[in-house]
């Protein structure tokens, strides 16, 4: 028996479906891109193609993962954040478009010429790589704890050509000089209770725990990330950094406590609140 790419494409969209998917008709289409090793123009263009044996099995492969809830991007290894596709692997968090919130306001922080930028808990350096990409005159400086995704971060440097940016190991800004001040610091941190049912659902049952959760109700990294900030950031310097849309209020405290000036959020594209920015007058 054959299978059209049209007809796969239905009977994978109406599996999903039932199994409960958000998105069955683009987990379909990615995943049978994937497998055919073309673009998506490819599925429109070619609806009737049959897919051969050897098409068929890996397809039901990549589908029998996504319907044990593996998330897509896992499974094809690859997202796009920022219009850059980005390497991804089970030991970093998957790049989601409302980290995009959080570029887009670290960029209308940046001064006007080059200066030093610092992303902390970099994983695949998708902010890093953002930033530096829509900003050829500055210099990004990732780090995350893992050396396995520092290094994934590398990977994505040199596969995108950019050359303004670095990738470094350890915990927050340990592997900084106490010299190094930056203009701009921006962080997607761990910071969801441990305790927080929604680590049991969806994608995030994939991801690593370390990148996610945080102690002291979530806001245990955002502490230290902002306590530790001031001795980071130039004068006149600023702190962004994501976060759970019910801590908008606990992060502004924070900051302000710290000493920090002009402290607001921002909300994400749903209205929730998601990024907390301050700016630093030492």
């Amino acid at each position: 028996m054959t299978v059209s790419i049209d007809g796969q494409l239905k009977q994978a969209m109406k599996t999903l479906m039932d199994a409960g998917s958000d998105s069955p008709h683009i987990d379909a289409a990615v995943l049978l891109c994937h497998v055919l090793d073309k673009p998506r123009s490819y599925l429109l263009t070619w609806p009737e193609k049959e897919l051969d044996a050897a098409q068929l099995a890996a397809f039901e492969a990549v589908m029998a993962r996504r319907l044990t809830g593996e998330p897509v991007a896992y499974i094809v290894g690859e997202r796009e954040f920022w219009s850059l596709p980005l390497k991804v692997a089970p030991h970093t968090l998957i790049p989601r478009p409302d980290t995009e919130r959080l570029v887009e306001l670290a960029l209308e922080k940046l001064p006007a010429g080059a200066c030093d930028v610092l992303d902390l808990g970099t994983g695949t350096g998708a902010i890093a790589l953002a930033l530096a990409s829509e900003r050829r005159d500055i210099v990004v400086t990732g780090i995350d704890l893992r050396p396995e995704a520092a290094a994934l971060a590398e990977e994505n440097r040199a596969n995108l050509h950019i050359a303004n940016a670095r990738f470094l190991s350890g915990s927050w800004y340990s592997p900084l000089t106490e010299q190094e001040r930056f203009a701009v610091i921006v962080s997607n941190p761990p910071y969801i209770d441990g305790e927080d049912p929604h680590l049991e659902q969806g994608d995030v049952r994939f991801e690593p725990k370390s990148a996610l959760v945080a102690e002291d109700h979530g806001l245990a990294d955002i502490q230290v990330i902002s306590e530790q900030g001031r001795q980071h950031l130039e004068s006149g310097g600023w702190l962004l950094m994501e976060h759970g849309y019910e801590q908008g209020a606990a992060v502004r405290e924070i900051l302000e406590v710290l000493g920090y000036l002009q402290v607001s959020t921002a909300q994400d594209y749903a209205g929730l609140d998601r990024v907390t920015m301050g700016c630093w007058q030492g």
